[in-house]
């Protein structure tokens, strides 16, 4: 009998992206076992469809999944104890997880905190046999980038949003200098208003995954905060500037390609990526140093194409 492998990653884009070296893994340690992941349907669905998985169970957030049967679960989500009961109320033939021992689950692999998102799941996967590394983010070969410039400005919270006066003012700049702007992000509102603000092309309100990522695969480049766009600019390959804060590139930055991303960041306390208000260390980012490193980029695109 096949026993379907069931990875838990019911989260957001940029956290599904980072999670997909550790998917490749588990694909190569059970290459004839189906490899299902628990996460929100649309995302389920695209990964699938380039190939990261087999099919998708719905899931929002940690609310109970669907039986399937007899299965190995595997927690990519969090270290618990919330997601380990959820995965162990499904009566996996055996859970692959973090020590925890809130939920009486005890492993070999313990969670460690300043360690790189990408990395720490990999070594989850390590840990019991599997073949990983940041090496299995890329999702596409690189396609040539001539598209303008993707500006993203939105965040999925407060805490890591760059002021949208700021943006509009990085926008109107590249615009001058003959650049194509095109705006993308689910909030429309701050989208709109940096449009009529600058002139960019507006592009924002929800695109489906497949389009954004195309639209991201072909940019020029990609300048956002710290959020799922970026991720997908390291997937694809795109030259990017990211603005980080309050949590540090460290934890979350690009994990391959060093010489395509760059990232602005000043460093100070660790603040809460949930927060309700700007962090300090995202304001301290002006508009002069996205400017002068997104020309930077720009120039090192113009380079690499020639």
């Amino acid at each position: 009998m096949t026993v379907p492998v069931l990875a838990l990653r019911a989260l957001g884009l940029g956290d599904a992206l980072t999670g997909v070296p550790a998917l490749r893994g588990l694909r190569r340690l059970w290459p004839d076992q189906p490899l299902l992941l628990a996460t929100s349907g649309p995302l389920g669905r695209w990964l699938s469809g380039l190939g990261v998985v087999d099919d998708v169970v719905p899931a929002g957030g940690l609310e109970a999944l669907p039986r399937i049967g007899r299965h190995v679960a595997v927690n990519l989500h969090g270290r618990g104890p919330q997601s380990h009961r959820l995965l162990l109320d499904g009566r996996p033939d055996e859970l692959i997880a973090f020590d925890c021992v809130e939920a009486g689950y005890r492993s070999k692999s313990y969670w460690q905190t300043y360690e790189h998102e990408v990395d720490r799941w990999c070594r989850l996967v390590c840990d019991i046999g599997g073949n990983c590394t940041a090496d299995d983010l890329r999702l596409t070969s690189g396609a040539p980038h001539r598209s303008g410039v993707v500006l993203h400005p939105s965040a999925a919270s407060e805490a890591r949003r760059w002021p949208p006066e700021r943006w509009t003012a990085v926008a109107r700049a590249l615009l001058a200098d003959g650049e194509d702007v095109l705006l993308t992000g689910s909030e429309r509102e701050l989208c709109a208003q940096i449009a009529r603000a600058s002139g960019a092309r507006d592009s924002s309100g929800g695109l489906p995954l497949d389009v954004l990522a195309e639209l991201v695969g072909s940019a020029r480049l990609v300048l956002s905060g710290d959020t799922g766009v970026a991720h997908l600019a390291t997937a694809t390959r795109t030259p990017s500037v990211t603005l980080f804060g309050p949590v540090p590139p460290e934890l979350w930055g690009p994990a391959i390609d060093h010489h395509l991303h760059a990232v602005l960041y000043h460093r100070g306390p660790l603040g809460d990526p949930h927060g309700s208000e700007p962090d300090p260390s995202l304001l301290g980012i002006s508009v002069r140093e996205v400017l002068q490193t997104a020309w930077a980029q720009l120039s090192g695109t113009s380079q690499r194409s020639a």
